[in-house]
């Protein structure tokens, strides 16, 4: 004799991997639909709707299957000198996928939890990362910002620059 399931218990359990899976797809659909990363040139290039936020979007490298990119609003943390928010982005072209590699919050993760952190651990941090881009991103929306706002800006995506000289542009 066979149970008959409940209604709870037919509905698929989602692991913590495949939730993260998920994020890194949402992220993917916001950040192509926000700047549309994978046309942009190596460089620097910035978003400004005149609110004295500036989104400064950074393309490092791209590559056939992927874009590595900063974001960051260039608001300079006092103790380090570096933007901060800033986050590490991998775009993931063929997987449609973009990941938060690392977000500067002082430290990159292995100096957060060490070179060999359990795999749970691992993927809580990551989960926390990519849920911060994707609210982010919707923030960054919400605002106006978008391909329309964006410019390129002279200067080396790895350069951190003054702030005060982005409103001279």
């Amino acid at each position: 004799m066979t149970r008959a399931l409940s209604r709870i218990d037919r509905i698929p359990k989602l692991s913590r991997l495949g939730w993260l899976m998920g994020l890194y797809a949402e992220n993917y659909v916001h950040l192509m639909r926000l700047f549309a990363p994978d046309h942009l040139q190596p460089g620097c290039h910035v978003s400004s709707i005149g609110d004295g936020l500036d989104v400064r979007l950074d393309v490092i490298e791209c590559h056939r299957y992927t874009v590595e990119l900063r974001m960051t609003y260039d608001i300079c943390d006092p103790l380090t000198g570096e933007p901060d928010p800033s986050a590490y982005l991998r775009l993931y072209r063929d997987a449609r996928q973009a990941e938060t590699t690392h977000c500067y919050v002082g430290r990159r993760w292995q100096d957060v939890m060490g070179m060999y952190p359990p795999a749970d651990e691992l993927i809580s941090h990551r989960l926390r990362m990519n849920t911060f881009l994707g609210k982010w991103l919707e923030y960054l929306a919400e605002r106006g910002h978008g391909v329309a706002t964006l410019q390129r800006f002279p200067g080396t995506p790895h350069a951190a620059r003054d702030p005060a000289t982005l409103q001279h542009r």
